[in-house]
This record gives C-alpha cells, sequence and structure tokens, in this order.
C-alpha cells in the first residue's frame, strides 16, 4: 500500500471508531495507567525522604535514581521475564503474556522516573517550609503533607514525566505481554507488528493517536512547571 493511501486508511480508521484500533489504545492507557499509579506513592515516599535526610550513601543514591532513567526497557522486560516465567521464582503467580504482568513492567519503568524529578522538586523546595512547620508544632505526617502540597505542580509535573515514559515505551511491553491480540497488543508493539507485516495504515493511525498523547503530556508538563512558578 501506497504511503498516500494507507495515510488516508489510518485516518479512515481513526474516523470510523475501528474497535479493534480504539482497543488497543484503551489497552495501553489501562495498562500505563495503573502501572503509573503503583510506582506514583513510593516513589514520591522515596524522594522525600531522601531529600529531607541525610545518610552514608545518599549521593550514590541520588545518582543512581538519575541514572536509572536512561534505563533501556528492553532490560527491564528481560529481567522481569526471567522473574515471571514458569522456572522463575514468581512463575507460579502466572502474570507472564497478562496485562497485570504488564502493569507490573509499567510500574518498574515509571518509578525511576517519578523518583528522579519528584527528587529535583524537592530538593528545591524551601528549607524555610519544613522549619515553620516544625515551630508551629506540626508532627511528621502533617509536614510531609504540607511539603507536598505546596511542591504539588513540580509532583504533579513528575507524575505526567511519568506517563510519558511509559505510555511510549516497547520493550517490556513486547517481551512480558507478548503482543496478543485483543489481550496484550498496546499502540508501540501493534506499530511494530503492522509495519514488519508492511501494513502500514493501523501503524499510522497509532502513530498519530501516540504523537496527540506525546503533544499532550509535553502541553500539561509545560503548564504544570509554569503554574509550579518556573516561567522566566
Amino acid at each position: 500500500m501506497e504511503i498516500g493511501a494507507a495515510t488516508a486508511e489510518a485516518f479512515r480508521l481513526l474516523a470510523s471508531g475501528d474497535a479493534g484500533l480504539w482497543f488497543i489504545v484503551w489497552t495501553s492507557l489501562m495498562v500505563a495507567g495503573l502501572g503509573l499509579a503503583l510506582a506514583t506513592a513510593p516513589a514520591i515516599g522515596a524522594a522525600y525522604l531522601i531529600a529531607t535526610h541525610d545518610f552514608p550513601g545518599r549521593r550514590a543514591l541520588v545518582v543512581a535514581a538519575q541514572a536509572f532513567l536512561s534505563f533501556p526497557t528492553v532490560l527491564v522486560g528481560l529481567i522481569l521475564y526471567l522473574l515471571l516465567t514458569r522456572q522463575g521464582p514468581l512463575g507460579s503467580l502466572s502474570l507472564l503474556f497478562t496485562p497485570a504482568g504488564m502493569v507490573m513492567g509499567q510500574a518498574v519503568i515509571g518509578f525511576p522516573v517519578v523518583l528522579a524529578f519528584s527528587l529535583a522538586t524537592l530538593q528545591s523546595a524551601d528549607t524555610r517550609l519544613r522549619e515553620t512547620a516544625l515551630v508551629l508544632g506540626a508532627g511528621r505526617w502533617r509536614i510531609f503533607i504540607t511539603v507536598l502540597r505546596e511542591m504539588r505542580f513540580g509532583l504533579m509535573a513528575a507524575v505526567v514525566a511519568g506517563f510519558g515514559r511509559v505510555i511510549a515505551e516497547v520493550g517490556s511491553a513486547l517481551m512480558i505481554g507478548g503482543n496478543i491480540e485483543g489481550s496484550t497488543r498496546t499502540i508501540t508493539t501493534a506499530i511494530a507488528l503492522e509495519t514488519s507485516k508492511g501494513e502500514f495504515a493501523q501503524g499510522i493511525a497509532l502513530g498519530i493517536v501516540l504523537v496527540a498523547l506525546a503533544l499532550l503530556v509535553n502541553v500539561m508538563l509545560a503548564w504544570l512547571q509554569g503554574a509550579g512558578g518556573f516561567r522566566r
């Protein structure tokens, strides 16, 4: 199929509400959303502890968190595949080639992104914020909530950045999910499959959706950074 005809067919698929195409989009959003939801609270909690406590190895931990931002997702997929395969230590959970297993993979991928961005946000917080709360007699939990509320825009930007990372990754989703039609096929794995088959229409349609999601994520990220007081 010629590129022009394939592009026209892609827009027709989008406009017609093709069930198979939109199920793939829904699967991607569901897996990415749930995975990020699992990763967000632990990541922000860990970032707060690192940012507000001084302990041996703290600097190394910060560097490691930043390094994991560029950790290959296919390697994450390989490690989880070995853990979830029937011969692996978590094989009894039967999570391999299931949406639940993919959610686990997305959580692992999203965690370091939310952690690193949240850490940068919390480290930039005015130290007088915690000091004032302490003087006013606030407990640890109250101080924690106060800091998060004051830095909420930066923390929301961290979550948005994490979503952008997990929705666009292909390695982990392919290895753990297996790209099963009607079950674990996501936008990125479907694009790879359709392109390899020479069927460009659905790949282009899904690519348009992915670009739209990427633009939406970046617009939200820019707005949150501006709302958080980072406008120049």
